[in-house]
């Protein structure tokens, strides 16, 4: 299949179609993104287009990875931070016929996991993401531009919902009910939430945003962690974003898209081993406020994205690819039964936590 890239891409890092091997790779949603393997190096790089109509102001992404880069060179400089190559002009992306374009290192020896398959590779990813945040615990998150304006803000969410569903068509709403209903009771989260938000001890921090297993590479032998990847979404935030995500993607061994409700369970082992790896990290900078809301942290995001699911269905399937008109509603149930699950556990759960903070 020959692929849709433009040599005036390559020309802007130095090279060309003709000295450089290019795969297509990736199974993210986003960016393109092509492995580069120049005929006349030993090193390869990962080249990215930058999807615009998801990150509207791309220069930000940028500007916000040279500020992070220049700071950890100073405190942590034997840290792994991939940050971008520059073009042959010196600048950190390419423009290129009105698409933007970055071009990372490649890491050798190393791999991205789709699945967890075992609960030390989740130790390894939680012990990462809180590396990167304890690493800038000192650094000025203000500083930095979101990326994605109100991305994990849940009271955007909730009213983006209460809009939708004062649209939403009749049949929509009805075979939504039970879901409704649902988001509804829940709304003790967002209150929950909203009453924390201004304490002086739940402070912004640089926070990852997308904590999912793909973006941690681990070493292809040990599974130990290496570094965190895909970085567009660094912005400041609060903790329960990342750790709330992890809980999220981790703790059950289906996705959001599994249909059978009874195989969305919490495997504690994972929920142990992710906890353990991120308190390793977090555990002695995290204020008093944001140890009681670890547990919340995945009821927060968990409810997030039930939210976000159930708006884009009342709204038509507008943002999150379906393969079939009620899959969104699929996801909201999925999302609702994982979150009564972790209240069913709720005991055990925080005896865990508990434990990890000593």
């Amino acid at each position: 299949m020959e692929l849709n890239l433009d040599s005036e891409v390559l020309e802007a890092y130095g090279y060309t179609k003709e000295n450089t091997k290019i795969a297509q790779i990736g199974t993210g949603l986003i960016n393109r993104t092509y492995l580069l393997s120049p005929q006349a190096e030993e090193k390869k790089y990962i080249l990215q287009n930058i999807n615009t109509s998801v990150f509207k102001s791309p220069y930000a992404i940028a500007n916000n990875l040279r500020a992070i880069a220049d700071y950890l060179s100073l405190t942590a400089p034997g840290y792994l931070f991939i940050k971008p190559v520059s073009t042959v002009k010196g600048e950190e992306m390419a423009h290129v016929k009105h698409e933007h374009w970055r071009m990372l290192p490649f890491v050798t020896h190393t791999i991205s996991l789709d699945v967890l398959a075992d609960p030390k590779q989740a130790y390894e990813a939680a012990k990462q993401f809180g590396k990167l945040s304890r690493l800038l615990d000192k650094f000025d998150a203000k500083t930095l531009q979101p990326t994605i304006p109100g991305f994990h803000d849940l009271n955007l969410r909730y009213e983006q919902f209460i809009q939708a569903l004062n649209q939403a068509e009749e049949k929509l709403k009805a075979d939504a009910k039970e879901q409704i209903e649902d988001a509804l009771t829940h709304q003790y989260i967002l209150d929950y939430y909203t009453s924390y938000l201004h304490r002086n001890d739940f402070p912004d921090r640089v926070m990852h945003h997308d904590t999912k297993i793909s973006n941690v590479l681990l070493d292809s032998e040990t599974n130990e962690g290496i570094c965190v990847i895909d970085l567009d979404t660094i912005m400041p935030g609060k903790f329960i974003s990342d750790l709330g995500d992890m809980m999220r993607t981790y703790l059950c061994a289906f996705s959001e898209n599994e249909t059978d409700l009874d195989k969305v369970k919490i495997r504690l082992p994972y929920f142990e081993a992710t906890i353990k790896g991120y308190l390793s990290e977090m555990k002695h900078i995290l204020t008093a406020t944001e140890k009681e809301l670890i547990l919340f942290s995945g009821k927060y995001m968990i409810y997030m994205q039930a939210l976000r699911f159930l708006t884009d269905f009342l709204s038509r399937n507008k943002y999150y690819p379906t393969n079939y008109p009620t899959q969104n509603l699929d996801r909201v149930k999925n999302q609702f039964k994982l979150l009564h699950e972790i209240a069913a556990n709720e005991k055990e759960l925080q005896d865990i936590i508990e434990e990890n903070l000593v």
